[in-house]
């Protein structure tokens, strides 16, 4: 088999069916090889809506210099994946979860914001999330995905001077994600005064 021949052919994102298809062989066979190209460096798992596994296949071996970017630190560290829209690596540090959680609600994207309600079983430093997010002007918008990750998953315990600040800090605009709004997390609401994005169905994907 050619690999690298093979990688060139299939460069882009595939899925087991489409790389089947693409090279006539069962899929069985696509399966096997997936697994070839991937021991060469050759592809990277990323998941797609409804939590499709794709494949991105490159011809050039992926760098795994540095640490992982924001996608790929959530899809190693939470239960709901994401389809990465970019690849990037952090060379100059370490990434922690609190400041990945601000990251990931700074994007404004619901799924992404959804997967990062996973870390706050991990954060070690809630004095030092308080001070990312007050800069970020999130700090209230974290207190509330905070309480809503409580409600669904096993979280570590924040404690009563960080959320004293969060509760006092500003934000600069009380939608998580613009125009989306609970039906279900009005309590939650109504403490923080932001608009959750999400409905008891959305976090459901947790107990899946």
């Amino acid at each position: 088999m050619d690999i690298i021949g093979t990688a060139k052919r299939l460069e882009g994102l595939q899925t087991v069916d489409s790389l089947a298809k693409n090279l006539n062989i069962n899929r069985r066979t696509a399966i096997n090889y997936i697994w070839m190209l991937r021991k060469k460096g050759f592809v990277e798992t990323v998941y797609g809506k409804r939590k499709i596994r794709m494949y991105k296949i490159s011809p050039l071996k992926a760098n795994k210099l540095g640490y992982p970017g924001l996608y790929e630190y959530l899809n190693q560290n939470s239960k709901i994946k994401i389809y990465a829209p970019y690849t990037n690596r952090i060379y100059d540090h370490e990434p922690t979860p609190e400041e990945m959680i601000v990251k990931a609600v700074k994007t404004g994207d619901l799924r992404t914001v959804l997967s990062s309600l996973a870390l706050f079983n991990k954060v070690k430093n809630w004095q030092r999330l308080s001070q990312i997010a007050r800069k970020e002007l999130i700090g209230r918008k974290i207190g509330a995905l905070y309480d809503t990750a409580r409600t669904i998953i096993r979280v570590r315990k924040m404690d009563k001077k960080t959320r004293k600040a969060l509760l006092r800090s500003n934000i600069d605009s009380r939608f998580i994600v613009k125009n989306a709004r609970t039906r279900d997390l009005k309590q939650i609401e109504s403490i923080w005064k932001v608009y959750l994005p999400f409905n008891k169905a959305d976090l459901e994907a947790y107990k899946e």
